[in-house]
């Protein structure tokens, strides 16, 4: 086998492992974003719809830092926040596994408001 061919074989290798690769994290990206939408419907109710807020006292949610929300919700959990309107993210917090918590953060540090249509 000569050397030209030998390079031409692994680079084919590679291309194809990077392909495989991608389409694997594509498809995990898109089903931890759908269950974090389909997990993250009752946060609407107070977070407003794709995490953007219309009350004053209840924060946005879209594009927070993946860590800090769920060491918020793990927080809520544990009661280690009890300022403010915590109680009723305590009972919210408390029935979330570490998966769900997870996918709501990954949902809402992915999601993008749709731009309001213009009355042109």
């Amino acid at each position: 086998m000569t050397k030209n061919l030998l390079v031409r074989l692994i680079f084919l290798l590679y291309t194809l492992l990077f392909s495989i690769a991608v389409t694997a994290t594509e498809s995990v990206t898109e089903t931890q974003f759908t269950q974090g939408k389909e997990k993250s419907v009752v946060c609407m109710t107070c977070h407003g719809v794709d995490g953007i807020s219309t009350i004053d006292t209840y924060p946005n949610l879209q594009g927070q830092k993946q860590a800090y929300f769920v060491a918020a919700l793990k927080a809520y959990k544990l009661r280690q926040r009890n300022d403010g309107l915590a109680i009723l993210m305590h009972a919210q917090a408390d029935v979330l596994s570490d998966k769900d918590m997870h996918d709501i953060a990954f949902y809402f540090n992915q999601v993008k408001s749709a731009p309001p249509k213009s009355d042109d």
